[in-house]
């Protein structure tokens, strides 16, 4: 089988959907697919006109054997070859709809929205990566259930988190410095326990952008600059060593396709505080952390208390992260699952 991923941007983006993206494609590649790789330049996912022209030079250069799988970011770009992607197939991969991104004007959401609504519903496959996204792309967008295949992530396999080892709960919090991703409801959550030992890592980009630069102003106002971290984009063997010293994963996210770093977490035995954006939370049982609601900065506070301060029920939390991350499926396994969908 012969796949043609089209993404925009450069697919060499360290986190988010572009990680599901790099993974698939490597494990295809590995099981002997040809795989190629198309990057488009221009604006997304509201497409300017250098997107538009790069969707439509893009198309027209696909190998004429190849299975088109376009992101869901850049499909706002090919609204205008609706009928050419009908007719030849093409595959929509589908994180989370572009129109629920918060962060957005509201004039932006109502263009993604009209655009996304009219574009999916005619697809004559769509890839999603939760069962939850699945059920909204129905709900919402008005698309055929019987369209769409949920191939969720897969996890690496990796090392049990040793922990801090120290007085101080580390707290690691990873996702891009974005509206959505609740930073700012996190350090709300964690400013309320000043009269606790903590640090909180923020790995995510850019670090520069009016909402990054919003982030470390709000960790002044708050009197917890000095415990604050914003890391950047952490990679590799950094971002390894960063989980083995984690004792505590926390993410305020308002909506999450899936949730990779929460299933990151729990794969290497790491309780979890977060929330239940999406599907952000399903992967995550009582035992294992705790999730509340999008917003709810007391909830979230004293959820985070209890987890920092009481040592055993903390350590009870990671067995059950750990004996729940053990269950996730891998990534070879999830390759199979969307060269099947592809079929």
């Amino acid at each position: 089988m012969r796949v043609a991923f089209v993404v925009p941007g450069r697919i060499a983006t360290v986190s988010g959907g572009y990680g599901y993206d790099r993974a698939i494609i490597a494990e295809l590649r590995s099981a002997g697919h040809a795989v190629d790789v198309v990057e488009i330049g221009g604006r997304h996912p509201l497409p300017d006109a250098e997107a538009t022209a790069a969707a439509a030079s893009a198309w027209a250069g696909l190998a004429a054997d190849a299975i088109p799988v376009i992101d869901g970011l850049g499909l706002p770009a090919f609204a205008p070859l609706a009928e050419a992607l009908v007719a030849r197939g093409a595959v929509g991969l589908i994180h989370h709809p572009t129109a629920l991104e918060t962060g957005r004007t509201e004039s932006d959401r109502v263009a993604l929205k009209g655009i996304e609504t009219a574009l999916f519903p005619r697809l004559p496959r769509i890839i999603v990566t939760s069962t939850p996204t699945g059920e909204r792309l129905v709900a919402e967008f008005g698309v055929d259930a019987g369209r769409i295949s949920v191939v969720v992530p897969g996890t690496s396999a990796a090392a049990r988190s040793v922990g801090s080892g120290g007085p101080t709960c580390q707290i690691l919090a990873l996702g891009g410095l974005i509206p959505r991703k609740g930073h700012d409801v996190l350090m709300r959550a964690l400013a309320r326990l000043f009269d606790l030992d903590w640090h909180l890592t923020i790995a995510g980009g850019p670090l520069e952008g009016v909402h990054a630069h919003s982030l470390k102003a709000l960790a002044e106002v708050l009197a917890i600059g000095q415990r604050v971290t914003f890391a950047g984009e952490v990679v590799d063997g950094a971002l390894d060593e960063l989980w083995a010293r984690t004792d505590i994963f926390a993410l305020a996210t308002q909506y999450e396709g899936y949730g990779m770093a929460i299933a990151e977490a729990l794969k290497r035995g790491i309780p979890v505080a977060v929330t239940s954006g999406g599907a952000a939370g399903a992967l995550v049982t009582p035992e294992a952390g705790v999730v509340c609601e999008p917003g709810d900065v007391v909830t979230l506070s004293k959820s985070l208390r209890r987890l920092i301060f009481d040592l055993p029920l903390r350590a009870d939390a990671a067995e059950a992260a750990w004996a729940v991350g053990q269950t996730l499926p891998d990534w070879p396994e999830q390759a199979r699952a969307f060269a099947a969908a592809l079929a």
